[in-house]
């Protein structure tokens, strides 16, 4: 796969991440009702940040670590709340086919950290 189109795929699930994201931070801040909270923090808030930082980084091509912390983050929050989808001990928000959007979260973060890890791979050495 070439570098720049590693680089778009990246910037086009980084981008389809903030609008899912920001749809449900939207349905959240209206409703009260978006997304599953821990804490009192909405976890579609901080998936949406874990959108942001790395759409940054990405963008600016620096902040590798930054980059990974975040998305590392969210596939964790995504993996353990698809785990959760499964098994019946939470619910999900899900989309009008009603698909948990835990199961997208973890699908797109999950390819975040490999297009990068192969975008760094593939870079020119300078």
């Amino acid at each position: 796969m070439s570098n720049k189109i590693t680089y778009y795929s990246i910037l086009g699930i980084l981008i389809i991440g903030l609008f899912g994201a920001g749809g449900l931070v939207i349905e959240e801040f209206k409703t009260g009702e978006g997304c599953p909270k821990i804490m009192h923090i909405p976890m579609c808030l901080v998936v949406l940040i874990c959108f942001i930082i790395p759409l940054i980084s990405h963008l600016f091509k620096k902040g590798n670590v930054l980059y990974f912390l975040f998305t590392g983050l969210a596939g964790s929050i995504a993996l353990v709340a698809s785990i959760m989808q499964f098994t019946g001990h939470a619910e999900c928000p899900k989309t009008a086919s009603g698909t948990p959007m835990c199961y997208y979260s973890l699908l797109l973060f999950s390819s975040l950290i490999i297009l990068k890890i192969l975008y760094i791979k593939s870079k020119p050495k300078s």
